[in-house]
């Protein structure tokens, strides 16, 4: 290294000390309130009432000026976490996926954080994962298509748990609805003989589904056949089930012309295994699903399906939970909030072949 004039080593010059950048500042680059700030970086639900333009500059100068919020302080000064737990069985294509797309959307506008357990329906987990989220501070819990035996000291809101628990608000489908759109709709093509593929034995909605189908089916003046009725087995999130029950159906050479599926991904199953026994769908045998996931539409042929608002369903359980976790159980929360169904009428449902319609 050069020596200086004076022999020694050349002196350095302390690089400046580098202050953080706290809200004021930030707030006074803008020409801002710090409040306005703090309601963006914080995606506070008041932040819709501020113009999208400015909360865009408020982001970029928080980027450029590498603003961070202090979100250990926040939680001291306010004694909370801003975190919550979410309970699934298992997150791919279809049900789960659409609500958690709901859920992620709405927290993330709230401002928390959330840890995602996955218990793939075994019933040690399912004990399990509540005490270890409360371990980790949450303030709420969103269970998904998961039941809740226990009571636990935090707001709780289940999306189709059915199970009437203290301190849970279930957020549920108007099933008999559904169910009634679904029987109508094949009736009204002249379908008699349905097949039905009901859930798997460990789902939430298996056995509501099944009693608002027969109960539709009672009030249409429709038979349910027992030997067309068969059950998802497995908890693999994938068409292979529906494809298995399918074939079976077909094994038994009971005839029917339509077929009720307890999912999308069931019906995408069971299209396959008709496909392979010679039968047209839905020349021969219709097809209806359930749940209306992205790829429905896309399907050949495009999949007749009841719309579970799936992603609205999530979007409701975040809002609620924010709500009771905010009241600290000063307001009195609800026990249920009902969504309504759609008919989501496309290519694999047609009128029933004339002979079979008539047997």
């Amino acid at each position: 290294m050069p020596r200086s004039s004076r022999g020694g080593f050349p002196h350095r010059t302390a690089a400046p000390r580098s202050h953080p950048v706290t809200l004021k500042t930030l707030a006074d680059s803008l020409g801002l309130t710090p409040a306005t700030i703090s309601i963006v970086i914080n995606r506070s639900p008041a932040v819709r009432s501020i113009p999208h333009q400015t909360q865009e500059r408020i982001l970029a100068a928080a980027r450029r000026l590498n603003y961070r919020p202090n979100s250990v302080a926040r939680s001291l000064q306010r004694r909370r976490t801003f975190t919550v737990g979410v309970l699934v069985p298992e997150i791919s294509e279809g049900y789960a996926a659409l609500v958690m797309s709901g859920i992620e959307d709405s927290l993330l506008q709230a401002g928390y954080l959330y840890f995602v357990a996955s218990h793939r329906h075994r019933a040690d987990l399912i004990e399990e994962y509540p005490r270890l989220l409360l371990e980790r501070s949450v303030e709420g819990v969103i269970a998904v298509d998961t039941p809740c035996h226990q009571r636990l000291p935090v707001p709780v809101v289940a999306v189709s748990g059915h199970r009437r628990t203290p301190g849970v608000t279930n957020i549920e489908l108007n099933h008999a609805r559904a169910a009634t759109l679904a029987v109508e709709h094949l009736a009204s093509l002249g379908h008699r003989r349905f097949a039905v593929i009901k859930g798997q034995a460990f789902s939430s909605d298996t056995e509501t589904r099944w009693r608002a189908i027969r109960a539709a089916a009672r009030a249409l003046g429709v038979r349910l056949d027992p030997k067309l009725v068969v059950q998802l087995r497995g908890d693999l999130p994938s068409p292979e089930l529906g494809y298995a029950v399918t074939a079976e159906l077909i094994a038994r050479h009971e005839p029917f012309t339509a077929l009720f599926a307890f999912n999308d991904i069931a019906a995408i199953g069971a299209i396959r295994a008709l496909r392979e026994a010679g039968r047209r769908v839905p020349d021969d045998v219709s097809v209806m699903g359930f749940d209306d996931i992205q790829s429905a539409a896309y399907q050949n042929p495009a999949l007749t399906t009841v719309r579970q608002p799936l992603r609205r369903m999530g979007e409701l359980a975040a809002e609620t939970l924010v709500r009771r976790i905010a009241a600290a159980g000063k307001v009195a929360h609800p026990k249920m909030i009902t969504v309504e169904p759609e008919l989501i009428v496309r290519t694999s449902t047609a009128r029933a072949p004339a002979l079979a319609a008539a047997s």
